[in-house]
């Protein structure tokens, strides 16, 4: 039995508009400085399945991990505008040099407990957007770090106090850091993560600022023998950045779609009861690899390093001009400081 013809082209017609339906789908590029092995890339990997499933396949973002797309972290306010990938992770502590207003918001050391950071966490995101917005990225979403414990992590020598410290060439990675501990009188200077294993390796650097729950994804294990808990870190959310150009050239179904799978992926890593226990979990098995962990840093040290880094964060405010004085003033208010 032969097909009719008007039937016929219907069905060849329905297959072509399929067929270029499926052609048009949005395919975008999602740059991600982070290791593969850490939890937050896992986060983006499920973000970016949520996405594709939410938006019916017509959005589809493959996440690069651990800097592959040779975008550097801290130009992100230069090549997500630009559009070299359609989204990117935007972490505030890297752009101390393209964008100081945003990274004087919250510095190392200006939060003194995980209280105070859980407090402050709705305002930052508040100043995130309006700031973003100057650059043309869109805050699609956040995405929380877990209260970190900030370790010395050293190659030979051991180091437990801000005298050893002194004495020793210090990995950092923010210009803040850097700020502060010279303040301390420590030579501390900025490696990116990718290459932090080859820097301690060769001895460009003899320790390195870096919490213990994250020490095995990049294997500090190999190139250190010891590690002491100096600073609470003020882990201030990453943004998951898009440009916005290309955020408008989305359908309002694609654009709802990216929001609901970022706010899926703020309310799974917004998460803080088990801190002490994964903290803890991280420190064993870093032990049994080889790492040794002191005694911490003195309550006296300690006190010296938050003095430090409040002196530096007034002062990076200051330089920075344009609303910094006003958003760290935003944030002292919440502290009731």
């Amino acid at each position: 039995m032969r097909t009719p013809i008007p039937t016929l082209v219907s069905a060849v017609l329905i297959t072509i508009a399929l067929g270029c339906t499926q052609a048009i789908a949005a395919e975008w590029k999602f740059n991600n400085g982070l290791p593969e092995g850490r939890n937050e890339s896992k986060q983006l990997d499920q973000f970016a399945a949520e996405v594709a499933e939410l938006s019916n396949g017509s959005l589809e973002i493959k996440v690069f991990h651990g800097g592959s797309l040779n975008l550097k972290n801290n130009d992100v306010a230069r090549w997500l505008p630009k559009g070299a990938v359609e989204m990117g992770l935007v972490w505030a502590n890297y752009l101390g040099r393209d964008a100081p207003a945003l990274n004087a918001v919250l510095i190392q050391g200006s939060v003194g407990s995980s209280e105070e950071l859980i407090k402050v966490l709705p305002e930052i995101q508040e100043v995130y957007a309006e700031e973003l917005a100057e650059w043309g990225i869109v805050p699609t979403g956040f995405m929380a770090l877990p209260l970190l414990k900030a370790s010395i992590f050293c190659r030979e020598e051991p180091v437990k106090s801000l005298a050893d410290l002194k004495t020793r060439k210090l990995r950092v990675w923010s210009n803040d850091q850097v700020e502060t501990f010279t303040r301390l009188g420590v030579s501390a200077q900025i490696v990116g993560q990718n290459d932090l294993y080859v820097a301690l390796q060769t001895g460009v650097v003899d320790c390195a600022v870096y919490p213990a729950l994250f020490a095995h994804t990049i294997s500090l294990q190999e190139v250190t023998k010891y590690a002491s808990y100096l600073y609470p870190v003020a882990g201030v959310p990453y943004v998951l950045g898009a440009n916005q150009k290309a955020w408008d050239s989305l359908t309002e179904e694609e654009q709802q779609a990216v929001s609901t799978a970022a706010a899926n992926v703020w309310e799974r890593t917004n998460q803080y009861d088990a801190a002490e226990e994964k903290e803890a979990d991280a420190r064993a098995k870093l032990a049994e690899q080889g790492v040794e962990f002191l005694d911490d840093f003195s309550d006296e040290d300690r006190s010296a390093f938050l003095e430090a880094a409040s002196a530096t964060w007034a002062e990076l405010a200051e330089e920075a001009g344009g609303n910094a004085m006003a958003h760290r003033q935003r944030i002292l208010d919440v502290l009731g400081r």
